[in-house]
């Protein structure tokens, strides 16, 4: 048995903007995670994904991403090269890879379990982000689809598609992103629920931070909040410009080789691949009994409402406006970092 005064589960963004708070705090603290390296769910990124926000916009606490390979859409790599460093830089006690299997409450604090240890502390940060809990919707026919199936947290880069018959499902920055690539080499089309709205060249990531603070806050007047716009990163930009940037409504049912619309046509489909988000990964918080139906754990902010000592961050609005972000999970931290420190101090 390990002790320390809190434990942090998970070494992405939420997770190192929070140590770099209580490090400051002096508190005596490690960060368990279960990554073969730093860079969180950025080492699963598929190869071409880029930021929609520039470098100076999406950084951590106390230090700015340099602008490597692209100061305005950083890569992927680039985001992962930033946080390696970055836990270097301030030499944050990061543990890896453990996968953490449980928490349980033991009196004034908790035990975490991983594989072949156990740790004690008195505060717990869940900070385990969405990547590893992909969501596919319970489509009619589903089982009865005999093509292949891919989540966008597993897709790497479009030529296992070539010349195939693809859908892409999903509205979002990534549905668009992936599909814009997609169609470079294979027959696609994207599906998604409501017709995309496209942000103007010239805006980025910065309008989804501020509209998604404003959603939080009540003020926001913007038609469906603003937050499934689509940045124009140069993929999609690439993808307008060839004229195939366009989304059709759903399909109504999978048959055994493809689809069939709306109204009555069916077509072949060799592969679909699902754009269509994440639930939070909270697996290893299932021996409390605070996980919900929805996936989701009752907060005040980022605490937990039914166990003192336990904080939740990165998850999503529910846990902060735009704390799934790079520069949100900094803002959310600073707050939150803060309670901690005066828990601890009772």
């Amino acid at each position: 048995m390990t002790d320390h005064q809190l434990i942090i589960i998970g070494g992405g963004q939420a997770g190192l903007a929070t140590a770099y708070y209580l490090k400051r705090a002096g508190i005596d603290f490690l960060i368990l995670d279960d990554g073969q390296g730093p860079g969180g769910a950025w080492r699963h990124g598929w190869d071409s994904l880029r930021l929609f926000s520039p470098a100076a916009y999406s950084s951590l606490p106390g230090w700015q991403m340099p602008g490597r390979s692209d100061p305005e859409y950083p890569s992927r790599d680039d985001v992962i090269y930033y946080l390696a460093r970055y836990e270097a830089r301030y030499s944050l006690p990061v543990v890896r890879p453990v996968p953490v299997r449980s928490v349980v409450n033991a009196g004034d604090g908790f035990v975490i379990g991983t594989d072949d240890r156990r740790y004690r502390s008195k505060v717990v940060v869940s900070a385990t982000g969405t990547w590893s809990a992909p969501f596919i919707p319970d489509y009619p026919g589903l089982a009865d689809f005999r093509g292949e199936q891919l989540h966008s947290a597993h897709y790497r880069n479009p030529d296992r598609f070539r010349e195939k018959s693809v859908l892409v499902v999903g509205g979002g920055n990534s549905g668009a992103q992936i599909f814009s690539e997609v169609t470079q080499v294979a027959s696609a089309q994207w599906v998604t629920i409501r017709e995309p709205i496209f942000l103007p060249d010239d805006v980025d990531g910065r309008v989804l931070f501020q509209r998604a603070s404003a959603r939080i806050l009540g003020k926001d007047t913007a038609p469906h909040g603003g937050l499934g716009d689509i940045v124009m990163v140069p993929p999609v930009r690439a993808a307008r410009d060839r004229g195939v940037l366009h989304a059709v409504r759903p399909f109504e049912r999978f048959t055994e080789g493809g689809v069939q619309w709306s109204d009555g046509r069916t077509s072949r489909v060799d592969a679909v691949i699902w754009c269509s988000g994440f639930k939070a990964a909270l697996s290893h918080l299932e021996a409390l009994g605070i996980v919900g139906d929805d996936g989701r754990v009752a907060t005040s902010g980022q605490q937990s409402t039914a166990v003192p000592g336990l904080w939740l961050m990165g998850y999503g609005n529910w846990t902060g406006a735009a704390s799934a972000t790079i520069i949100g999970a900094g803002r959310v931290a600073r707050e939150a970092s803060r309670e901690m420190v005066a828990h601890l101090a009772r």
